[in-house]
């Protein structure tokens, strides 16, 4: 367990010296703050603009559930771009370097290696959108009206989730090739594929992309759920995991 928090150490260190856990906070809670003020601002920025001042007037007033609209939008499509980014060299660019082969040469096995990197991606993620959500939540209070704290976690929960679950793929990837671009290639071949497939509504709702609109509707149907997705969702990040060391536990480096 001492060399987990060990490798889970050296993994947050190593992405607070490469910026990208800086650039992550950065990004998401940048977008968390302006979220809210973008919804609120839209109407009087398009009558700034010559030529367009008209469209301003058929544009209804913004309200709170524009601000928790495009709070949603603006963090999912970033968390998705990090999740597959910040992942996709992690285990093969220390396969290419050699640096895993050294780390592992100490008594460490090879899941606590994988999960170690897991959950520094995990905290990354967790702490970037908590101060985001704060962010927004602050703002879309100031702008709009004050809304319950409980949802607007549980909504951050649900983002959280959806991001990990690429972060779990692109691990695996990172670890069945030795190219980080290979790696991410297969992870947006997924979030396409599974964009596709869920043109299908009966299929839609147990996709983890109906995450985000159940993050949605937690404002609009408080009663309404998808444990379909949250089940399918936790399982591929599972089995991605599993996946990953199996391939791993059986791999020369």
């Amino acid at each position: 367990m001492k060399l987990f928090w060990a490798v889970l150490s050296k993994e947050l260190r190593e992405q607070w010296r490469t910026s990208r856990f800086l650039v992550t906070l950065i990004v998401l809670s940048l977008f968390g703050l302006l979220s809210p003020l973008l919804a609120y601002f839209t109407p009087q920025i398009l009558q700034s603009i010559p030529g367009v001042e008209g469209l301003s007037e058929v544009i209804p007033p913004p309200t709170v559930l524009d601000a928790i609209g495009q709070y949603i939008k603006n963090l999912s499509q970033f968390a998705i771009l990090f999740a597959i980014l910040l992942p996709m060299g992690s285990v093969s660019g220390e396969k290419e370097r050699g640096t895993a082969a050294l780390v592992l040469s100490k008594p460490l096995p090879r899941g606590a290696f994988l999960m170690a990197k897991a959950a520094a991606y995990g905290l990354v993620f967790a702490l970037s959108l908590l101060i985001a959500g704060l962010a927004g939540y602050y703002y879309t209070g100031l702008l709009f009206e004050a809304l319950p704290f409980d949802r607007w976690l549980a909504m951050n929960g649900l983002l959280w989730l959806y991001a990990m679950v690429y972060v779990a793929l692109t691990l695996l990837f990172s670890t069945l090739s030795r190219s980080q671009a290979v790696a991410a290639g297969l992870s947006f071949a997924v979030l396409l594929g599974l964009g596709v497939v869920g043109i299908s509504r009966t299929v839609a709702v147990y996709l983890p992309a109906q995450l985000i609109n159940w993050s949605a509707m937690l404002f609009i149907q408080p009663q309404t759920a998808y444990w379909g997705s949250l089940a399918v969702s936790a399982g591929m990040m599972i089995l991605a995991l599993l996946a990953a060391w199996l391939v791993f536990r059986r791999q020369e480096l």
